[in-house]
C-alpha cells in the first residue's frame, strides 16, 4: 500500500468533519479509531427503504415501508401501558402501529391527520389487523415532497449514545476518503486473479452503499461476490495470524524430552487394556515432536471415551524420564480432580510424583501443593490456578491443555511462559486435548496454528448408546425404566440443566428433581451433585457413585466430561432441548462406556422449536461426533462451538466458517504464497482485519 495510502487509512476519526472528542470515544467502544477502522466497521443487515408500499399491499413477515396519516390514536392502560395508533394511506386501508414505550413528548407530536412515513416488520394484530410494533416513523411536513432513500439502507453494529443515523453518516464521510483501488489492495494480483475477486475498493463500497436493485435475499445469505471478497480477505487474515504465531513459536528452542522408555513400557504393561491402534499412533506423533528440539504444538482430537488421557499419560512420563515437569490444566475442578485421581492411580505405582493445584486449595494444602510443583514434582495437575503468580516449576518442559475449546491462545501462551526463566530460554512443548470434534473446515482455521492428530478408533467392547426422544408428559414412564434398570444391578445419570428453581426459564431444576425422584423411587440411594457443593462434597458423592453405592445420580452438566463409571447405562437428559449438539453429545458420553447395552433419553418440553428439533434428531440418527460436530457448526456458528468469548478468537465481521468453508483451500493455498513471497503485505492484512487482537509469540 503506497505511503498516501496508509496515511490515509491511519488517519483518526476526529479528522473527519463533526467528529469531535466526545463522538470519537464514543466510537473507540466499537473499536473505530481510524478511517480504516471504518471502512471495515460493515453492515449486519439491510432495509430496503428506495420505495414506499400501499398500505394493501403489506404481507406479513416482510419488511416495508409505508406513508399515510393519522386516522386515530389509542392509549391503553389495561394490562400495561401501550399506544396504538392507525394510519391510512390513500386507498383508505388502515395500518395499526403499536408501541409499548413512549413519553408523552412523543404522544403530543402526533395528532390526528399528522403525515407520518414508517418502516418496520409487518404483522397480524389482534383481530386480524396488520400492524408494525416500534416502528421507525418520522413526521413530514404538510404536502412535501420527500424522496425516498437512493440506495439500500446499511444497518451496523452499534454502542450506546450511537445512532444508525450519525454511524452511517461518520462512515459515508470516512468512506470519500477511501483511496484508489491500486492504493488499497494488499492481495497480489496473482491471487485476486487465481481466485477471481473483485476489486476491494468496489467491495467495499457495494457492501456500504447497495444499488436499489440489490438483490437482498442474496446479501442476507452473505453470497453477493463483494462479501465473499471480504470474507476471503478476512479469513486469510485469521489464517495468517495464526501461521505467524505458530512460525514465532517454532523459533524457539525447546527441551529434547526422549528418555529411556522405562516408565512408559512398565505404565502399558499395569494398563488393564491394550490402546488401540489409533491410541498407539497418536502417541507415536506426540512422542516423536517432544524428541525435537523445537516447541511441539499439537492438537489431539478424538470421540467421547476414545483414549485421550492414555496418550497424555504417555506424553507425561516422557517429559518425566528425560527430567523435565509436566502441567496439566482442565477448564473445571471437578474434570481436574477426575484427572488428578486417574493419573495418581496410575502413576503412583511408577514413583511418579503428581500434585494438585486448584483456586479453592488455600492454608497449608496450597503451600505444600506450590513447594512441591517448585521442587520438581513431575506432573501438575490443576486448573487456570496453574497460570497465576506464585506458581513456579522447577523445569517445565510440557504443558498439557484439556477441552481446548474452552481455552484460548493467550491462556495456552500464558501457561507456556510459566517455563521461561531467567536461566532458561527454553520453551515447553504444547499438548492440546479435546473430546469436541473440531469439523475439519473449523480447524483448518482456529487451529492453524496447530498439528492435529485424530483418536477416530473406540476402544474394544464399547456399545453404541441408543437414544430416543420424548416429551415430559412420558416422564413417569421414564421413572420407571430407571427403577427397572437399577433393580438389575445398573446405575443411571438425571441431568438437569439448573441448580435451582427459576421462574424465567421452564427447566427442572436439579434440586426439584432429586427431591422428585426421592418420593417416586424410595427404595434407590439417589445422589445430587452441582456447581454450587464445595470440592470434598462434589468427590464423595461422585466416588458413592463410582464404588456403586448411589444407584441413581441427579446432576447439573458438571458431569459434562471427565466421568467414567462403566456400570452407568441409562443417562436421563432433562430439558434437552435447551442444550447445544456438543453438549447433549458428552453427556451422553457418560453410559456405553461399559460391555452392557446402554440407553439415552432426551426428554423435552413441547412444543419443539425446528432448531431443537433439528438438534434432537441429530442425537437419535448418530453416534459419530464428527458427524455430529459437522451438524452443530452448521445450526450454530463456529462462535459457539468454539467458545469464542473463551478463546477471544474468530469475532468474524464478515466471513462464516459454516457459509464460507468452500474458501478455505484457496486462503491456505494464498497464505502460503504471501508468507513466502509478500511477507510485509501479510503483516499489513493482519494489522487490517485484526488488529491489536493478534499476540504473537515474544508479545
Amino acid at each position: 500500500m503506497p505511503v498516501a495510502a496508509v496515511a490515509a487509512a491511519q488517519r483518526p476519526v476526529t479528522s473527519l468533519s463533526g467528529v469531535g472528542p466526545a463522538l470519537a470515544a464514543t466510537l473507540a467502544k466499537l473499536g473505530l479509531v481510524t478511517l480504516q477502522d471504518l471502512w471495515f466497521h460493515l453492515p449486519l443487515r439491510y432495509e430496503d427503504r428506495t420505495r414506499l408500499t400501499p398500505i394493501r399491499d403489506l404481507r406479513p413477515g416482510e419488511s416495508a415501508q409505508v406513508e399515510g396519516r393519522i386516522d386515530a390514536i389509542e392509549r391503553g392502560f389495561r394490562y400495561r401501558p401501550q399506544l396504538r395508533i392507525a394510519i391510512a394511506d390513500e386507498s383508505r386501508q388502515t395500518l395499526v402501529l403499536r408501541f409499548f414505550h413512549f413519553n408523552a413528548a412523543q404522544v403530543n407530536q402526533l395528532a390526528i391527520g399528522a403525515r407520518l412515513r414508517c418502516f418496520g416488520d409487518v404483522r397480524f394484530g389482534g383481530g386480524g389487523h396488520l400492524e408494525m410494533v416500534h416502528p421507525q416513523y418520522k413526521r413530514l411536513a404538510e404536502d412535501a415532497s420527500v424522496a425516498v432513500e437512493e440506495r439500500l439502507t446499511p444497518i451496523y453494529p452499534i454502542t450506546e449514545g450511537l445512532g444508525q443515523a450519525r454511524l452511517a453518516g461518520v462512515i459515508g464521510r470516512a468512506l470519500e476518503a477511501l483511496p484508489p483501488d491500486a492504493a488499497l489492495e494488499l492481495l497480489p494480483e496473482s491471487i485476486r486473479a487465481a481466485n477471481a475477486l473483485t476489486s476491494l475498493r468496489d467491495a467495499l463500497l457495494y457492501v456500504h452503499r447497495p444499488p436499489p436493485d440489490a438483490d437482498l435475499a442474496q446479501l442476507a445469505l452473505g453470497q453477493h461476490p463483494a462479501q465473499q471478497r471480504l470474507a476471503f480477505e478476512e479469513l486469510l487474515a485469521q489464517h495468517l495470524s495464526l501461521k505467524r504465531l505458530r512460525a514465532q513459536v517454532r523459533a524457539h528452542a525447546a527441551p529434547v524430552l526422549r528418555g529411556a522408555g522405562a516408565l512408559r513400557r512398565n505404565f502399558l504393561a499395569a494398563l488393564p487394556f491394550a490402546p488401540t491402534g489409533a491410541q498407539a499412533r497418536v502417541a507415536a506423533d506426540v512422542l516423536r515432536d517432544m524428541g525435537l528440539p523445537e516447541p511441539m504444538l499439537r492438537l489431539v482430537q478424538g470421540d467421547v471415551g476414545s483414549g485421550k488421557t492414555v496418550v497424555a499419560a504417555l506424553a507425561g512420563l516422557a517429559a518425566a524420564e528425560a527430567g523435565y515437569q509436566s502441567a496439566l490444566m482442565a477448564p473445571t475442578e471437578l474434570l481436574g480432580e477426575q484427572h488428578y485421581r486417574t493419573f495418581q492411580r496410575w502413576l503412583d505405582p511408577l514413583g511418579v510424583e503428581v500434585v494438585w493445584l486448584a483456586g479453592k486449595l488455600k492454608g497449608k494444602a496450597r503451600s505444600s501443593a506450590l513447594a512441591r510443583i517448585a521442587g520438581g514434582a513431575a506432573l501438575a495437575i490443576g486448573t487456570h490456578a496453574l497460570m497465576q503468580e506464585g506458581v513456579q516449576f522447577a523445569k517445565l518442559g510440557l504443558v498439557i491443555i484439556d477441552e481446548q475449546h474452552r481455552f484460548g491462545v493467550h491462556q495456552r501462551l500464558a501457561l507456556r511462559d510459566k517455563a521461561r526463566t531467567a536461566e532458561s530460554a527454553l520453551v515447553p512443548h504444547q499438548l492440546v486435548l479435546t473430546a469436541t470434534p473440531i469439523p475439519r473446515t473449523l480447524a483448518m482455521t482456529a487451529y492453524a496454528d496447530l498439528d492435529v492428530s485424530v483418536i477416530d478408533e473406540l476402544p474394544p467392547g464399547r456399545t453404541p448408546v441408543k437414544t430416543v426422544a420424548l416429551s415430559n408428559k412420558r416422564r413417569s414412564e421414564v421413572i420407571e425404566r430407571i427403577r427397572d434398570a437399577c433393580r438389575k444391578g445398573r446405575q443411571a445419570y438425571w441431568v438437569c440443566t439448573l441448580i435451582a428453581e427459576s421462574e424465567q426459564l421452564q427447566a427442572q431444576a436439579a434440586e426439584a428433581v432429586h427431591a422428585e425422584l426421592l418420593a417416586a423411587l424410595p427404595d434407590l440411594r439417589i445422589g445430587l451433585v452441582h456447581g454450587r457443593l464445595k470440592p470434598k462434597e462434589k468427590q464423595a458423592i461422585m466416588d458413592d457413585f463410582a464404588g456403586g453405592a448411589t444407584a441413581l445420580l441427579v446432576a447439573t452438566t458438571v458431569i459434562e466430561v471427565g466421568v467414567d463409571v462403566p456400570n452407568a447405562s441409562l443417562m436421563v437428559i432433562d430439558n434437552a432441548e435447551r442444550l447445544g449438539l456438543a453438549q447433549l453429545h458428552q453427556l451422553r458420553g457418560r453410559v456405553g462406556r461399559g460391555t452392557v447395552e446402554s440407553s439415552c433419553v432426551l426428554l423435552y418440553q413441547a412444543p419443539l422449536s425446528q432448531l431443537a428439533r433439528q438438534r434432537l434428531d441429530v442425537l437419535r440418527d448418530t453416534n459419530d461426533g464428527f458427524r455430529i460436530a459437522e451438524k452443530d457448526l452448521e445450526l450454530r456458528g463456529p462462535g459457539e462451538v468454539l467458545g469464542t468469548r473463551q478463546t477471544g478468537q474468530l469475532a468474524l465481521r464478515v466471513a462464516d466458517l459454516s457459509r464460507d468453508a468452500h474458501l478455505l483451500p484457496a486462503v491456505q493455498q494464498a497464505g502460503a504464497e504471501l508468507l513466502q513471497q509478500h511477507p510485509a503485505l501479510a503483516d499489513r492484512l493482519v494489522a487490517r482485519w485484526i488488529g491489536a487482537a493478534a499476540r504473537y509469540a515474544d508479545a
